[in-house]
């Protein structure tokens, strides 16, 4: 009776490593997702950013050209 006490509380332990190590790999797999998710933000607003930057630099290009011609 006594070993099978104790194989039933090995078999309950190892259950439980067992459902840690699933609540881990699901929060690793749900960090790296978000990570990703940053990564792509961070690229879609510094796209954003350098289509401001060449808008703005084409406007300025066309200002002063049109200044050229009014001297």
């Amino acid at each position: 009776m006594l070993r099978f006490l104790g194989l039933l509380s090995l078999v309950m332990l190892a259950g439980c490593g067992a459902e840690v190590a699933g609540t881990a790999a699901t929060a690793a797999k749900a960090k790296a997702e978000e990570a990703r998710a940053a990564e792509q933000t961070k690229q879609e607003v510094l796209d954003r950013y350098q289509q401001q930057m060449d808008a703005a630099q084409q406007l300025q290009q066309q200002r002063l050209q049109e200044a050229e011609r009014g001297l």
